[in-house]
Parts: C-alpha cells; sequence; structure tokens
C-alpha cells in the first residue's frame, strides 16, 4: 500500500525525522502499535466481547491490566503489553507466552493487513506463520482492527492535476465457492508535476468494459481529479 507524497511529508514534519535511524525508529514504533492492537483482537475474541462493550455477553471472565514483555525485531528492541484475563484462561497464538525474537515475521504481518484479505486468507496466513490453527472469527476481529487503513487509502483525496495517467489491469486467480476463477485488478497510475508516481486506485472487477472504466474514471474525478494532460492506456475495449 503506498502514502502519497503529502502524507510522507506530513509524517516527517510531525515526526522531526532527519536520518535513516529516524525511519527504523518510525517504523518500529508503528509495527509495535500493530501488533499492540492485534493482541487486544486475540483478547477479544477469548472473551466473546470488545473492551467495554460487554453487553448480554454471559461470563464471569474480565480483562485484567497487563503484563510488559520485552521483544526483539529487525526494527531493534521494544516492549509491549500482553493483555491478562481474572481466569488466567488467556494465551496469546499471535505472539506465544515464551517467544521473544519476531525478527523476519514482520514483512508478512504488515502485507497480511495491506492486501486486506479475506477472513479466511487471513486464517490460512496466521496457520503459516505460526503453525496453529486460528479461528476464523478470530481473523475476521484482526481485519476489522485494520481494514479501515485500506478504506481510508482508497477513498484519500488525489491532486487536481497530473500530467500523465496510465491505466491498465493485471490478472490473478480468487478461490469461489470451490472454484478457481480469474479475475482482473484494475490500476490508475498519475505521474504529478514533481514527477513521482501515485497510485490513483486498484479497482477488483471481472471484465474490461467501458461502464467499469467509467466508474473508475467517476471515482477519480470525485476524489478531487481535474485535469490530466495525458492519459496511456492499452487500446483495448472500455478504456477507449
Amino acid at each position: 500500500m503506498s502514502i502519497a507524497k503529502e502524507q510522507i511529508r506530513q509524517i516527517i514534519s510531525e515526526n522531526d525525522i532527519s536520518s535513516v535511524n529516524d525511519v527504523y525508529e518510525l517504523l518500529r514504533d508503528g509495527f509495535k502499535d500493530i501488533l499492540q492492537e492485534l493482541l487486544e483482537a486475540e483478547m477479544d475474541v477469548t472473551l466473546g466481547y470488545e473492551k467495554n462493550k460487554k453487553g448480554n455477553t454471559r461470563t464471569d471472565n474480565k480483562r485484567s491490566g497487563h503484563s510488559p514483555k520485552n521483544l526483539k525485531s529487525q526494527y531493534g528492541e521494544f516492549q509491549i503489553n500482553v493483555p491478562r484475563d481474572r481466569n488466567g484462561e488467556f494465551e496469546p497464538k499471535l505472539i506465544p507466552k515464551y517467544q521473544r525474537d519476531i525478527s523476519g515475521i514482520e514483512e508478512k504481518i504488515i502485507s497480511l493487513y495491506a492486501r486486506g484479505m479475506s477472513t479466511r486468507d487471513i486464517h490460512d496466513q496466521l496457520q503459516d506463520l505460526y503453525g496453529i490453527e486460528v479461528s476464523v472469527d478470530m481473523a475476521s476481529k484482526i481485519t476489522d482492527k485494520f481494514l479501515h487503513q485500506a478504506r481510508e487509502w482508497q477513498t484519500r483525496p488525489l491532486d487536481p492535476m497530473y500530467p500523465f495517467v496510465f491505466m491498465d489491469y493485471i490478472h490473478y486467480k480468487v478461490r469461489e465457492d470451490g472454484k478457481v476463477l480469474s479475475r482482473a485488478a484494475y490500476i490508475g497510475l498519475g505521474v504529478t508535476l514533481d514527477g513521482y508516481k501515485d497510485i490513483l486506485s486498484i479497482t477488483a472487477g471481472a471484465n474490461e468494459t467501458s461502464r467499469f472504466c467509467l466508474g473508475m474514471l467517476n471515482d477519480q474525478k470525485n476524489r478531487g481529479l481535474e485535469d490530466v494532460l495525458f492519459f496511456c492506456v492499452d487500446g483495448l475495449p472500455g478504456w477507449c
């Protein structure tokens, strides 16, 4: 998931980044926050309700603070707070009880959120990572924690003008109802006035039709795009 140039500038300004070491510290802190939210999501599943939203859930168990835990990663060492429950039933699967070195799993975890996977895909990915069975319900809880970030990216404002916009698509395979089907991801890539590349949109669809392509362009227009000097397309039906 790419970040718009304006967002990068805002991050640099707000975090006073002036060196490569500052970048690594920012990545470490961001990854730490993601892990913390995942642990909280695991506790939600264990108890059967989210924090402060017990409602009519029938359970005598409840949250009982946190325990600090030091972890090692490729971004350095940092501390997270592992949630505890009153009955002592919660055993994190994301970071098992005695695991402290998590080097090498960052890329997989971050890509898991960025791809907007289905709950079944999340389930399979976690099983591949840790060799354990994680319920689809837990995968759904995890997905709900972070998919709003993907939605924010998909609806973010665009620059009013791009000198060049490239429109194309790539095919990929998906499994639906036990069948492997071909789908297409339609991509709009803009080149800014400063010469930077910016992914304007990625939209999944089944067929390359003029109506679908018009919908993509209307979405970009509604997000602030007003003018394009040159459209670069492959000439297939739907684009022209």
